[in-house]
């Protein structure tokens, strides 16, 4: 079951920038709102999912949502997350993004959105803060937006499917299998599912698989510890899709991430 969280009353306009330092608990969401200005959503540890017009997906610590002014949007978390807000003027936003975007966020822009939330309401008689506001927004320029983050089902019985692969992507039910198990053909389940999510669960558990390895690779595992994790064969095998839907082998995304 998921809980709704009463949102924040101190809803000021940035001026040109306010970052906020927010936590959600397990299944917790803030729901459906919009502000008369620019926001950047950004996981610092855990993952989010967020819902924007009509859209829902999941983003990691390595991806931030852009959304623009007066867009209705929902963020919420499934196992938790520690995450940044940054609420930004209209037109300090000007030359970002027209819509809303998944950015990746590099290892530069994460420590200036860290240190921001570090200095928010500190006196400081020169001009560091605002040099540092202007440095994220030179970056949310310069960031590479990304093509699509892992979409999210929004309703019905979808959600708890995907929850369950998320917690577990090794699991190796597939549509025909979780079909017996919700009352439902497997081709009623693969029709249900790429209405809703817009891809086939097929295709979505391989975003799944490397979406979570992205996360892990964060953390302490050895990448044949990460390949068993998420289910595959062998680390050859983890290696070998990683590269193809990356460019680049695994241990090359840690060592460049760091």
């Amino acid at each position: 079951m998921w809980k709704a969280l009463s949102l924040p009353t101190d809803l000021g306009p940035p001026l040109p920038m306010m970052v906020r330092a927010e936590s959600l608990s397990a299944r917790h969401y803030f729901p459906e709102h919009a502000h008369d200005w620019n926001q950047l959503v950004h996981a610092i540890s855990g993952v989010l999912t967020v819902t924007v017009e009509g859209s829902c997906f999941a983003i990691s610590p390595e991806q931030a949502v852009w959304v623009p002014a007066g867009t209705r949007h929902r963020v919420g978390s499934l196992l938790g997350s520690e995450f940044r807000s940054l609420w930004i003027a209209k037109d300090a936003g000007t030359g970002i993004a027209e819509a809303c975007t998944v950015f990746r966020v590099s290892p530069l822009l994460r420590a200036l959105i860290i240190e921001a939330a570090e200095i928010q309401g500190r006196e400081d008689p020169s001009s560091y803060p605002e040099r540092v506001t202007a440095l994220i927004l030179d970056q949310l320029r310069r960031a590479a937006p990304l093509p699509a983050a892992l979409p999210w089902p929004r309703r019905g019985i979808l959600p708890k499917v995907c929850e369950a692969l998320y917690e577990d992507p090794s699991d190796p039910r597939g549509v025909e299998e979780w079909g017996e198990i919700l009352g439902m053909s497997g081709r009623t389940l693969a029709r249900r599912f790429e209405e809703e999510v817009g891809m086939s669960m097929r295709a979505w558990r391989r975003r799944l698989r490397l979406f979570k390895a992205i996360e892990l690779l964060a953390g302490d595992l050895n990448v044949t510890q990460i390949a068993l994790e998420l289910g595959y064969s062998s680390t050859s095998a983890f290696t070998y899709a990683f590269r193809t839907e990356m460019g680049r082998s695994p241990q090359a995304h840690r060592l460049g991430s760091g």
